[in-house]
C-alpha cells in the first residue's frame, strides 16, 4: 500500500490548502499538477495498477512513478465525490480511530468508508480505480428536439486499453446553454447511462467531466468540440476552471487523432495573447510547441513555427505582464528554428534584446545555445566556448555538457552515447540532462541508429541507475522518434522473450507517443517518409553505426 501513503498525502494537501484559500482556484491547481501525468501513462500499454504486489525489493524502484503519485489522489478525489465530502471525513476519522497505533490496510479504509457512506458498497469501486490498471474513457452523445426545448443526453464508456472493463464512476456534466452553465451530476456503473431528457433549450456544448471530479479521459464530441474552439477564439469562456479543461481536452482529441494538431496550434496563436491564466498558458504553449515538434506534417510546420516565433518575440517584450515575459521568453527560446528566430534568441543572449524586468538565468543561456547548436547555426560553437569561459561552475560544466550533446554530428552522438554504457566518471545527472538534447526533436535521422543499442542496454540502466532514469532514458530515445521505421524497430525489440515484465512495462509506456506521433503525422498529411523530410535547416544524414552496441557493453562498469 506505497499508494495509499502518497496518494493521501497529496489529496489532503489540495485538500488543505483548498480550506485555506478558497478564492485560490485550488482544484485547478490539482488538475494540472495531477491528472495530465496520470492519464498519459493510464492510456499506454504500460501502465499498471495502482496496487502492485512487488515480490522482490529489486523490482520495487518500478512501482515509483505516476501511478503512485498523481493518480492516487485523482482516484481518492472521485472517492470522496461518490459518498460526499462529509462522509469521506467520518470514514476517515473511523478508520483512524480503529486503527490507532497499529497496522491498517486499504481494504480497512474502505470498510471504514462504506460504514461511515450508510453502508454504501465501495467494494466493486475499490477494485475498479485500484486494482485495474487503465482508465475509462467517458464520452457525451446529445441531440435536441425539433423545437430545440428539450436535449436529450447518453453518456457511454469505454477502456482505454481496449478491454472489457467497466468503471464505477460519478461525474458532474456541464451543459453551456445560451451563456449559461447548468450541471447534471450522472453516476454511471455500465456501458452506458440511461437516456437523460432535460429542458431548457439546445446546449452550445456539453463536457462531461465538469469541475475535474471524475478521473478518465472526457473528449468532447464533435459539436461540442467545434463550439469551444470558437468561443475560445472569441475569449467567451470566462471561468480560468473551466477554460483549463476545455484545454485540456482538446489536446487529448489531438492525440487521440480526433482533433488536426495545425488547428490546435492556431487556435494557441490566436487566444494566447489575450490569455491571462499563467499556468493555463505555460500549458498551452507548452502543448503548441509539442505538437508542433512531434504532430504537425513537416511541410506546415515552418510556416507556423515562423508565426509562433514572432509571437513569442513580441509578447517577450511588450506583455504587460512580468511573469508572462518570462513565459513567452521561454516559448521563443522552444520554438526558435529559422534564421530570424535564432537571431532573436542570440539578441538575448547578448542583452540586446532582454525582456524588460526579466533576469536570464545561467540555465536559460545553456538552453538557448542548446538550441542553436541542434540547428547548427554559424555562431552557436563560439557562443558554447564563450558561456564555458563564463560559467565555469559546477552547474555550468554540468548544462555545458548538457547543451553540447545536442550537436547533430556523428562523432558527437557516438562519444555520448558511449559515456552513457561506459564512462563511469560523468554522473548520473550529467547524463539525465542530456538524454533530450542528444534526442533533439530535427535529428530523429540522426539518432535513429541509436535506437536499438539503447532498448539493449535497459537491464543495465536498470541494474546500475537510479529509480526514475529508465523511464527517463525510454521517453528520450523511443518517444522523441517519429517514423513508422521506428515504431516497427521497437515492436520487433519488444517480440524478445528475456525482458523483464517491468521492462517491457516501461518500454510499452514509452512507445505510446511514437504510435501517437505516427498516427498523427499519417492522418494529418506526413508522408511516411516524413522522417527523411529535413527540418528547417536540419541535421545530416547518420552514416555510420555506433561505435559499440550496448549488447557488447552490458555488464560493464558496475559502479557507474
Amino acid at each position: 500500500d506505497l499508494w495509499l501513503k502518497e496518494g493521501f498525502a497529496q489529496y489532503m494537501a489540495y485538500k488543505t490548502l483548498d480550506s485555506l484559500m478558497p478564492k485560490e482556484q485550488v482544484w485547478k491547481r490539482f488538475y494540472q499538477a495531477m491528472k495530465p501525468a496520470a492519464y498519459a501513462i493510464d492510456a499506454t500499454q504500460g501502465t499498471t495498477p495502482i496496487y502492485q504486489d512487488i515480490p522482490n525489493l529489486k523490482d520495487a524502484k518500478s512501482a515509483y512513478g505516476a501511478i503512485v503519485y498523481s493518480k492516487a489522489p485523482g482516484v481518492l478525489r472521485q472517492l470522496a465525490f461518490v459518498i460526499g465530502d462529509d462522509k469521506f471525513k467520518e470514514g476517515l476519522r473511523l478508520y483512524l480511530k480503529d486503527h490507532a497505533f497499529a497496522n491498517a490496510e486499504w481494504a480497512d479504509l474502505v470498510k471504514a468508508l462504506e460504514k461511515a457512506s450508510g453502508n454504501q458498497t465501495l467494494g466493486a469501486w475499490a477494485k475498479a480505480y485500484i486494482q485495474q490498471r487503465g482508465m475509462p474513457q467517458v464520452d457525451v452523445n446529445w441531440s435536441c428536439s425539433k423545437d430545440g426545448k428539450q436535449y436529450f443526453m447518453e453518456l457511454f464508456q469505454q477502456d482505454v486499453l481496449g478491454t472489457n472493463a467497466i468503471w464505477p464512476i460519478a461525474t458532474e456534466v456541464l451543459v453551456h446553454q445560451h451563456g449559461l452553465d447548468r450541471m447534471a451530476r450522472v453516476n454511471l456503473s455500465t456501458r452506458h447511462s440511461a437516456n437523460i431528457v432535460k429542458e431548457g433549450g439546445c446546449p452550445d456544448y456539453v463536457y462531461g467531466n465538469n469541475d475535474d471530479y471524475a478521473y478518465g479521459r472526457f473528449l468532447l464530441d464533435d459539436k461540442s468540440r467545434k463550439a469551444v474552439v470558437t468561443r475560445l477564439g472569441q475569449g467567451l469562456i470566462q471561468d480560468p476552471f473551466q477554460r483549463t479543461l476545455l484545454w485540456g481536452s482538446l489536446w487529448e482529441s489531438v492525440r487521440e487523432a480526433q482533433m488536426d494538431p495545425r488547428e490546435y496550434v492556431e487556435l494557441a496563436l490566436k487566444n494566447l495573447p489575450t490569455e491571462k491564466d499563467e499556468a493555463l498558458m505555460q500549458s498551452v504553449i507548452g502543448r503548441m510547441v509539442g505538437a508542433l515538434h512531434h504532430y504537425v506534417p513537416d511541410a506546415q510546420r515552418v510556416a507556423l513555427a515562423t508565426r509562433a516565433e514572432k509571437l513569442a518575440h513580441d509578447q517577450m517584450l511588450r506583455s504587460p505582464d512580468k511573469d508572462m515575459r518570462i513565459l513567452w521568453f521561454r516559448g521563443l527560446r522552444n520554438v526558435a528554428e529559422t534564421t530570424q528566430g535564432r537571431a532573436w534568441v542570440k539578441e538575448v543572449l547578448a542583452g540586446k534584446a532582454t525582456p524588460p524586468g526579466v533576469e536570464i538565468k545561467p540555465l536559460d543561456r545553456w538552453s538557448m545555445i542548446m538550441g542553436l547548436l541542434a540547428f547548427k547555426d554559424p555562431q552557436a560553437e563560439a557562443l558554447l566556448s564563450a558561456e564555458e569561459k563564463h560559467d565555469q561552475t559546477g552547474e555550468g560544466k554540468k548544462y555545458a555538457y548538457m547543451a553540447a550533446a545536442a550537436k547533430p554530428e556523428n562523432a558527437s552522438k557516438q562519444k555520448y552515447f558511449d559515456d552513457y554504457l561506459h564512462n563511469a566518471s560523468v554522473q548520473e545527472d550529467w547524463v539525465t540532462e542530456s538524454l533530450g538534447p542528444f534526442n533533439y526533436w530535427n535529428q530523429t535521422q540522426l539518432t535513429r541508429a541509436y535506437l536499438k543499442p539503447a532498448l539493449e542496454a535497459l537491464p543495465q540502466m536498470k541494474r546500475e541507475r537510479k529509480i526514475f532514469f529508465v523511464l527517463a532514458w525510454l521517453n528520450s530515445f523511443v518517444g522523441s522518434q517519429q517514423s513508422p521505421e521506428a515504431q516497427a524497430e521497437v515492436d520487433q525489440f519488444l517480440k524478445s522473450d528475456d525482458l523483464d515484465r517491468d521492462l517491457k512495462l516501461k518500454v510499452l509506456e514509452a512507445k505510446d507517443e511514437l504510435d501517437r506521433t505516427v498516427k498523427i503525422r499519417a492522418k494529418y498529411g506526413a508522408s511516411a517518409q516524413g522522417e527523411k523530410t529535413k527540418s528547417a535547416e536540419g541535421a545530416p544524414a547518420q552514416k555510420k553505426s555506433p561505435a559499440k552496441s550496448a549488447k557488447t557493453a552490458a555488464g560493464k562498469n558496475p559502479g557507474l
